[in-house]
């Protein structure tokens, strides 16, 4: 540890310890009212914000330091899987409270607010082991939280908020690009909506040389396989399975299972590559978490005619039909047929409407895809230096 720094635990270093308030109650609208935090921190560290239930305080006392702050730092307190995940509040605009089943820490006079902010983010593997019950709903273990999580921090304030800054940096550029992305996506719908269901540029009516076809008339729906089968053999280094999890996540961790990297090449994902889950949580979506293999459940969509703006964005046309059908079906999980690709309907342009068309989309689908390699890039830096910086291993001059 170097000099003039400090270690406690994390009692040590707050000033303010509280959990939520209950939501309960009169929903109004009007003057006096507070938005609801969900309580569900996601991995980026920040917040998920919910604006559809407005409560009348006016006929409960709340304190005043109820009300959140910029800075706040929020902890999951219950849910199985998710009790002790970490977030952190910032652009608080209006009087706010947070849900009762989250914790609210704030740090005192030792320590910046973003710094203890990414102290925590450093210990989020141990602080989610910090949950009691075994069965249905799990709780955060308050006191044990307060007491085993030590924070290691410079004693100079300026110090502190220097290396929050360069994790902060890192952050804001992939909030950056996931906004960015949120508005392509946008875009991109409402260009395929314009071309291919309000039929916008030809006035309303369909061109009569373009046909009509299915989703497996325009690709190639590749099922993965069963990996428990192809485990890596010894001295394989292994490969990360693809499983509905990852594709929900984004991303493999080091609780994702490994299959062989000697698996037949088209069984292994790469950036870029349309991934469709069709049984239980059905999406669509680009996968941009490295290589890794295909597990059963999931089609990797391919096509050796036509474009990936084009396929991508019909399978994702027929989505939310696949999604009925699957809950219509549904017994233990819901899952559709590959008829039901078949009786997909897609409308197939002329060669030079589809090349006008995909000269417009095309670069729009891959910057999406390239900025969401390049926030992977980021967060795995991010995640690489946060715990070296938050115990002094190495200076922000250093990585400068």
């Amino acid at each position: 540890m170097p000099s003039k720094w400090a270690t406690e635990p994390l009692i040590g270093v707050v000033s303010y310890i509280a959990k939520g308030i209950p939501p309960a109650y009169v929903e109004v609208e009007g003057d006096n009212t507070v938005r609801v935090l969900n309580q569900k921190c996601n991995r980026d560290f920040a917040i998920s914000y919910t604006e559809s239930r407005l409560h009348d305080l006016s006929k409960r006392s709340v304190p005043q330091e109820k009300y959140l702050r910029d800075e706040d730092i929020l902890i999951n307190s219950t849910g199985t899987g998710t009790a002790g995940r970490i977030a952190q509040l910032s652009n608080v605009q209006c009087p706010t409270i947070v849900d009762g089943h989250m914790i609210v820490l704030r740090g005192n006079e030792k320590i910046t607010p973003r710094y203890l902010g990414y102290a925590l983010k450093a210990q989020q593997a141990k602080v989610l082991q910090l949950d009691e019950g075994s069965t249905g709903q799990t709780e955060l273990d308050r006191g044990r939280l307060l007491a085993e999580i030590e924070v290691s921090y410079p004693i100079s304030l300026g110090e502190q908020e220097a290396i929050a800054a360069t994790l902060s940096t890192l952050d804001a550029r992939i909030a950056e690009n996931k906004k960015i992305n949120h508005h392509l996506e946008q875009m991109t719908q409402a260009i395929f909506k314009s071309w291919f269901v309000d039929f916008e540029p030809f006035d309303g009516e369909q061109p009569s040389e373009w046909q009509i076809g299915s989703l497996i008339d325009i690709a190639d729906y590749l099922n993965g396989l069963a990996m428990q089968r192809f485990r890596p053999a010894t001295g394989e280094v292994g490969l990360p399975v693809l499983k509905i999890k990852e594709l929900r996540q984004g991303s493999c961790d080091s609780a994702s299972e490994l299959c062989s990297p000697s698996i037949r090449s088209n069984y292994i994902v790469h950036d870029g590559d349309v991934i469709f889950s069709w049984s239980g949580s059905l999406l669509v979506d680009f996968w941009c978490g490295g290589d890794c293999g295909l597990n059963q459940h999931l089609f990797k969509v391919t096509s050796r005619k036509y474009d990936k703006w084009f396929y991508y964005a019909w399978t994702c046309h027929h989505l939310a039909q696949f999604v009925a059908m699957a809950a219509d079906k549904a017994t233990t999980m819901g899952h559709i047929k590959r008829e039901a690709l078949e009786n997909a309907e897609v409308i197939i342009p002329d060669e030079d409407s589809y090349r006008q068309l995909g000269d417009f989309l095309a670069p729009l689908y891959d910057r999406v895809i390239n900025n969401r390699v390049e926030s992977r890039k980021l967060s795995h830096l991010r995640d690489s230096l946060l715990p070296k910086l938050m115990t002094g291993e190495i200076s922000v001059e250093g990585i400068r």
